[in-house]
């Protein structure tokens, strides 16, 4: 809780592309491979301020904070870096007077994913496992609840999903919408199917765009689920691991199905799969009304012909190692401490 100074050694195009915010980037990872201390030669903490040093993998950041307290700069290294970064988490419970669940918030920090644990009645649901799985067994039995179904909103591309191993410690059920692109047991979920948790019923809609199995979730005219189709002031992108011919495709796929959630009640509150931005430990939860929603992203007033031209020619960068992600998540597969590497990168499934 006391401020200190966050200096990120890393290279400036890495820093731009991800980077805790706040943090200043002095460029000295090559120059301390070279024995040398580059521009922390004449670094000076503002107000005598405790400075942490950021890096990769908290190596060469240890370096820099040893040279930095030769100066008398009580620093200090991340350990991990930012693939530790892109691993920290905190909660925020979605305020939901009148349902019969209890929605927490898992917000993975640095990642910007966005999953959640829903509860009633001692059962629970996990949607969009993005943490360790234990972290969502300890959340549950605090709440005196068992999570008995584990839910994927769609085969993700951006970080690797920790449905799997969460329902097989939990013994639950790992349900995911119907497709034929995933090489393991599964319970396939329908649009119109209800999924009974406790007291709470969720009720599958398809909303194909994102990927062609997308599916959001609505939980008893409370709130939408709406995974990586629908962001507070976004869309979701349609071309990861997608030709040119499928990702127009997928546009027109995904105009149809923001028409379709334009019609719900506009008083759902919008709780998606990701944030572009990194997540506060502020216990506020990342949500909003469907109804300011549609009246703030331009791509709800656009044709299916201008949307199709507004998505595609706003693509961003691909998530890093977005192909072999979704090859992992397509066989099951979370591949221990790697896992953590191939995931670090900021979030980009977004318009």
């Amino acid at each position: 809780g006391n401020p200190v100074e966050v200096v990120d050694i890393r290279p400036a195009a890495d820093y731009q592309s991800w980077h805790i915010p706040g943090a200043r980037n002095l460029d000295a990872y090559n120059a301390i491979y070279a024995r040398s201390p580059g521009p922390l030669a004449d670094y000076e903490a503002p107000d005598g301020l405790p400075v942490v040093t950021v890096c990769y993998v908290g190596a060469t950041s240890r370096i820099a904070s040893e040279y930095l307290r030769t100066k008398g700069i009580p620093a200090h290294s991340l350990a991990g870096g930012m693939q530790a970064w892109s691993l920290a988490w905190n909660t925020a419970e979605v305020p939901l007077p009148n349902s019969q669940a209890t929605v927490i918030q898992v917000r993975r920090t640095g990642k910007g994913c966005l999953s959640y644990l829903v509860g009633s009645k001692g059962d629970a649901l996990v949607i969009d496992a993005s943490v360790d799985p234990q972290i969502y067994l300890d959340l549950a039995d605090s709440h005196g609840w068992r999570i008995t179904k584990v839910v994927d909103t769609h085969v993700h591309a951006d970080h690797l999903t920790r449905g799997i191993p969460l329902a097989n410690a939990a013994g639950a059920d790992y349900l995911l919408p119907d497709q034929d692109r995933v090489q393991f047991d599964h319970r396939r979920i329908r649009t119109g199917d209800v999924i009974e948790i406790g007291g709470a019923r969720l009720k599958a809609l398809q909303t194909p765009g994102h990927t062609f199995e997308s599916m959001s979730f609505e939980l008893g005219g409370a709130a939408l689920f709406t995974g990586d189709t629908l962001f507070l002031d976004s869309v979701g992108r349609p071309d990861l691991k997608a030709d040119p011919a499928e990702a127009r495709a997928r546009s027109m796929a995904l105009h149809r199905s923001l028409n379709q959630i334009k019609e719900l009640d506009p008083g759902l509150l919008v709780l998606p799969c990701h944030s572009s931005q990194p997540l506060a430990f502020d216990g506020a939860p990342l949500m909003a009304p469907l109804g300011e929603i549609v009246a703030r992203v331009e791509a709800f007033a656009l044709d299916e012909a201008e949307f199709v031209d507004w998505i595609l020619s706003r693509l961003p960068a691909n998530p890093p190692n977005h192909e072999v992600i979704v090859q992992l998540n397509e066989v099951g597969r979370l591949p221990g401490a790697a896992a953590a590497q191939l995931e670090a990168g900021a979030n980009r499934c977004a318009i």
